[in-house]
C-alpha cells in the first residue's frame, strides 16, 4: 500500500452515554492507524440524523476528518440544503451521499430526491465543490437491480454526477470485486473504489446483516461458521484469518485502500490491520 492509500473506518452513532464512551475508546484506538477519514451512518428517513451531527463532533474533538452519510429517501431538498449547510459550517469537507432504504410506515413517500445520482447532483448544485463526496458501489450487485449490467449503468451515471470516490458493500471474494471494478473502468469511471470490509466476530450477526443487506457469504465460510456453533473465540480467530487474507488479496491486487465496518469496536479492526503487509 502507498503512503496515499485509503484507510477509513465506519461507526455509528450511539444511542446512550455507554455505547458513546465505547465509540470513544474505539475511535481513540484506531487513531494509531492513521485513518484518512472515518465516516458516521444515517438512520433511515433522518432517524437519527441529530445523532448524527453528534457523532461526527465528537469524532472531530477527537481529531478525526469525518464524513456524515447522507440520505436522501425521506427529505425534501430544503432538508437536505439545511444539512449541507450545516456541515459546512462545522467545517465537514467529506460526504457519504446515500439513497438509504424507505423506513416502515412511510408508504410511497420518498422525498424530492429518489436515488443518490440525484443526491450527489443535488450536493454539487448547492454546495459546488465543496464536499467530498463518497457513494456507495456493490461489487455483487445492489440487491434491487435487474442485472449486473444495470447495477453498472446506475453506478456509471451516479459517479458521473460529481462523485469523488466510492465504497463497496462488504463483500467475502475478492474476485467480485475485482470483476466489478474491471467492469465500471471499462464504462469510463476512474474515482477509486475502496473495498468495504467486515471483520467476523459474530456468526449470527453477520448472518442477520447479510441477509438484510445481500452481500453472499459463500458456502464454505457458513459452513465452518456452522460447525463453530457457539465458540466464538474460535469463531473470532477463523474470522480474523479469512477476513485478513481477503484484505491482503485486495491490497496486492491493487485496491487503494480498505474501508473497515467496525460496527463501533476496534479490536477486530485493529487485528486485521496488524496482519497486513502494508
Amino acid at each position: 500500500m502507498s503512503a496515499k492509500a485509503i484507510l477509513s473506518a465506519e461507526f455509528f452513532p450511539p444511542r446512550d452515554i455507554a455505547a458513546q464512551e465505547k465509540l470513544v475508546r474505539s475511535a481513540k484506538s484506531l487513531m494509531g492507524l492513521n485513518l484518512s477519514y472515518v465516516s458516521v451512518t444515517f438512520g433511515a428517513g433522518g432517524s437519527t440524523r441529530s445523532g448524527t451531527a453528534d457523532a461526527v463532533q465528537l469524532l472531530q474533538n477527537l481529531g478525526f476528518d469525518v464524513a456524515p452519510h447522507l440520505s436522501c429517501i425521506g427529505a425534501s431538498k430544503a432538508d437536505i440544503a439545511e444539512i449541507l449547510d450545516y456541515y459546512q459550517q462545522k467545517g465537514v469537507k467529506r460526504l457519504v451521499a446515500l439513497r438509504g432504504d424507505l423506513p416502515s410506515g412511510m408508504g410511497g413517500v420518498v422525498g424530492e430526491l429518489r436515488y443518490a445520482s440525484d443526491l450527489v447532483a443535488f450536493i454539487r448544485e448547492h454546495s459546488g465543490d465543496a464536499f467530498h463526496i463518497e457513494v456507495a458501489a456493490y461489487p455483487e450487485m445492489h440487491p434491487q437491480a435487474l442485472s449486473f449490467d444495470e447495477d453498472v449503468r446506475h453506478f456509471v451515471h451516479k459517479v458521473n454526477q460529481g462523485a469523488d470516490a466510492a465504497i463497496t458493500q462488504y463483500f467475502y471474494s475478492a474476485g467480485a470485486y475485482f470483476d466489478f471494478v474491471e467492469r465500471v473502468q471499462k464504462a469510463g469511471v476512474t474515482i477509486p473504489i475502496i473495498p468495504g470490509i467486515m471483520p467476523i466476530t459474530n456468526s449470527s450477526q453477520l448472518l442477520r446483516f447479510s441477509n438484510m443487506c445481500g452481500a453472499e457469504i459463500p458456502r464454505w465460510i457458513r459452513l465452518r461458521l456452522a460447525d463453530f456453533g457457539d465458540d466464538r473465540a474460535s469463531i473470532r480467530a477463523f474470522g480474523l484469518d479469512v477476513v485478513s487474507q481477503l484484505a491482503q488479496d485486495l491490497i496486492d491486487g491493487g485496491a487503494p485502500g480498505l474501508h473497515f465496518y467496525t460496527l463501533n469496536g476496534a479490536e477486530a479492526t485493529m487485528n486485521i490491520v496488524n496482519r497486513l503487509s502494508l
